[in-house]
């Protein structure tokens, strides 16, 4: 992993350097399954300046006035930015469904919507890199504990985590669904095994690294205004 991230950073330096792309991470996975983890693990060597994480939560009142992707477009990178989400636009084929408000054809519907806003956002410059990070539900039974015996990690720790572990097939099912429909050419999912830490870790950053790699990424022509210049 340190190699790996020194990798990164001098990837990413020269991707926000070269300002033809823009890169969208999402990190999707239930309760416990890493997200936090990921980002300290994989992005925390990247420069800030060119590295934004959004932590989706439930939306806010005008968030809810406005159609469900409008907030999520707000967010989006620019031009040699890498944006990382922690959870999702997802979110709202998860949640929704799983609780009875919203009916199968309405997530059908939703999921379609999807994936025209990732192909619109792919085929205008932005990378999209999918990851959902699956654990198994003795590990999270195992985290959860972890959280609630931990005075320090309470307060990443809700009951309303243990009313989800509840629907833990139901929510499976519907990630089964959401995978099968929204694995698209522009914006693949990577199923990532994340049960250890530090495979969940090196598995997410050999993608990122590879997919930047793979872009032909240089830095900008030089001024000639430069050449020979001496600085007195």
């Amino acid at each position: 992993m340190e190699a790996l991230a020194t990798e990164l950073d001098a990837l990413q330096d020269l991707f926000y350097a070269d300002k033809r792309y823009k890169l969208l991470v999402i990190l999707q996975g239930t309760d416990t399954s890493g997200k936090d983890g990921t980002l300290r693990g994989v992005f925390s060597r990247m420069s800030p300046l060119g590295v934004h994480t959004v932590g989706w939560k439930a939306p806010t009142e005008n968030e809810r006035a406005h159609d469900y992707l409008w907030r999520i477009h707000q967010q989006m990178p620019g031009a040699g930015e890498i944006m990382i989400f922690n959870r999702s636009h997802y979110e709202d084929v998860l949640v929704p469904p799983v609780n009875g408000w919203i009916t199968p054809a309405q997530t059908a519907q939703r999921l379609q919507h999807i994936n025209d806003f990732e192909r619109m956002l792919s085929e205008t410059g932005t990378v999209v890199l999918k990851f959902m990070l699956h654990i198994s539900f003795e590990e999270q039974g195992q985290r959860l504990q972890e959280r609630i015996d931990d005075p320090t990690k309470h307060w990443k720790f809700s009951l309303g985590d243990l009313d989800a572990r509840k629907q833990w097939k139901q929510y499976q099912a519907a990630y089964e669904n959401l995978l099968n429909a929204t694995s698209t050419p522009w914006a693949p999912w990577t199923v990532v095994p994340a049960d250890s830490k530090t495979h969940r870790n090196l598995m997410i950053a050999t993608v990122v690294r590879s997919t930047l790699q793979q872009l032909d990424l240089r830095y900008p022509p030089s001024d000639p205004a430069l050449k020979g210049l001496k600085v007195r």
